[in-house]
Formats: structure tokens, sequence, C-alpha cells
């Protein structure tokens, strides 16, 4: 019972808390890779420890060996032999069904997320490939307005205005397709709809409620750095400030997109894009530091317990 609170107690409060230090680890210059790592393994794990608390506190008399579906069947059984459930078997079979339940919410919102921007994202991509002109992996409209999205698919594509060509610069044309091909090889757009899916799932948990706007500032952070090694801060600082904020279909990422200020403020006195070595150090610390946190959360306030029930 100690065990399964605890295990409760630390995966909310890792769900209170994370969203608010990264948050403030990336305004304060922190890599924004760094954080969409940290704040997925951070949702797995809050996930995981709250799996592990619901069956520790639902299916007390069964051992880790013994599975959901032998609590029911210990149920179903008394059942059909005429006999009352024990207090235990009832609770297995209530933690069983829950966690069950649980499990299908989040599969089946996942795929009807998926399928309803698969959807969305053809339609667009129909009517974008008769009215726009291809050159390589880009697609060219003709409109005034700068502007520009790139669009998931098989593959994904870039889409651009000849207002883009027309208001800016050689050079800041290169950093807006450049933030563009960034979210594409990043895979943001799956990032992105993972979070969405996240927050449909379980929308009382704020490390999972926040998840799609965080997530979507993040990855146009993580595409503005790619830029910057790509093209240099002032190429992508100018293209940013003269590109459109409005036009993007909403299964797109535009370099517009969000967080406007903050990547500005980036951009102008923010540190330099970290070398991939250390970013891919940096990354796998904080997965791993996210993914045990929960767990020595709940060690702590079992230790804390036990020391108040049992003082020496």
């Amino acid at each position: 019972m100690t065990v399964a609170v605890s295990l409760l107690i630390g995966a909310a409060l890792m769900s209170w808390l994370a969203p608010t230090v990264l948050a403030r680890r990336v305004v304060n210059g922190g890599d924004p890779l760094v954080a969409v790592v940290a704040w997925l393994t951070s949702a797995a794990a809050v996930a995981l420890t709250t799996l592990g608390g619901v069956v520790l506190l639902l299916l007390p008399n069964h051992g880790f060996g013994e599975t959901l579906l032998a609590a029911l069947g210990d149920c179903w059984s008394s059942v059909r032999h005429g006999t009352p459930p024990s207090v235990e078997a009832v609770s297995g079979g209530v933690g069983a069904l829950l966690l069950l339940g649980l499990g299908v919410r989040l599969v089946v919102g996942a795929i009807g997320s998926a399928r309803r921007r698969a959807r969305r994202r053809a339609d667009h991509l129909a009517v974008l490939r008769i009215a726009a002109r291809r050159d390589g992996a880009t697609l060219w409209l003709e409109h005034d307005e700068p502007l520009a999205f790139s669009l998931t698919g098989r593959p994904g594509v870039i889409v651009a205005t000849d207002g883009l060509a027309r208001k800016l610069t050689r050079a800041q044309v290169d950093a807006v397709l450049a933030h563009e091909r960034a979210h594409l090889t990043g895979r943001h757009h799956l990032i992105v709809a993972v979070g969405e899916a996240m927050a449909s799932a379980f929308p009382f948990l704020p490390l999972f409620k926040l998840a799609p706007g965080m997530l979507r500032e993040l990855v146009e952070l993580v595409a503005d750095a790619a830029a910057v090694r790509e093209c240099g801060a002032d190429a992508v600082r100018s293209a940013l400030l003269k590109v459109s904020r409005h036009g993007a279909p909403g299964t797109a990422l535009a370099m517009s997109g969000t967080s406007m200020d903050v990547r500005v403020e980036r951009l102008l006195d923010g540190p330099a894009p970290a070398s991939r070595r250390r970013q891919l150090f940096s990354c796998g610390l904080a997965g791993a530091t996210a993914m045990v946190l929960p767990v020595l959360v709940a060690s702590g306030t079992m230790l804390a317990v036990v020391t108040v029930a049992c003082p020496a």
C-alpha cells in the first residue's frame, strides 16, 4: 500500500512540476531539443509510474508475476461457481478493467487523431499539387504574401509562395527553407501529433494537457537552431520577422507559427546551437533523468512515511 501511494505521489508531482521546470529552462536559453526529449520521456515515466501504482493499489494480493487477466479470471470463476468473489478478486477485476479502459482510450484517441490529420493533410496536398508548381521537394504557389510551411507525408513537402522569393533576400529564403526542412527531417509533425494524442487521452494531467502547445513551440525552436547552423542567426532572424503569420493549414508547421517574441530574442541574444555530440549527450542525460525521477520521488516519499511511522 505504501509503495503504491508513493508511486502515485511521485507521478503526480512529476506531472505538475515538469512543465514549469522545462519551460523555464527553455526561456533561460536551454537547448529546445533536450526539452522535447525530456517532455516525452517525462510523460512516459509518469504513465508507467502511475500504471505501477494503480496495479499495486488495486491488486494488493497479486504478485508482479500475475497478470491482470488472472485477476479477472479469479473473479469470473467465483461468480460461475455461485460464490461471492472475494474483496481481492473484485478489486483486481476493477483494476484490470480500469487499466484496460485507459489503454483503449489512449490507443483509440491516437488512432482517431492520426486518421483525422491524415485526411486533412491529404485534402490539402491534393489541392496544392493542382495549384502549385513543383521545384524539387518544394511546391511554389502564386501568392503575394511571403509564406512557407511544411506538410508531413510520404514524402513530406515544403510549400512556399512566390511572395517569399520576391520580398526576401536569397539568404533569407534559404533560411526559411532550411527551417522547414528541419521540420521534415526531425519528424516534428509526428512529435506534435503525439502531444495531441497525450492531451486527448489524459487532459487532467498538466504534463499531458499542455503537451500540444509546448511541443509545437519547442519544435519551432529546434527548427530555428537547425536553420542557424546552416544559414546563420542573422538570416534566420530577419526571415522570421518577414514571413507571414497567416495562411498555413492546421496540420502544417510554419516558421511563423508560435512564440515569435521568444524566438526572435533567442536568435538575437541566445547561445549558439550546441554541437551534435553535446546535444546527443544532453538528450540522453535528460531522458534518463526524466525516466527515473518519479521513482526517486516515490522512494523519498516512502522513506519519509517509514521514518514518521517507525521513529528510531
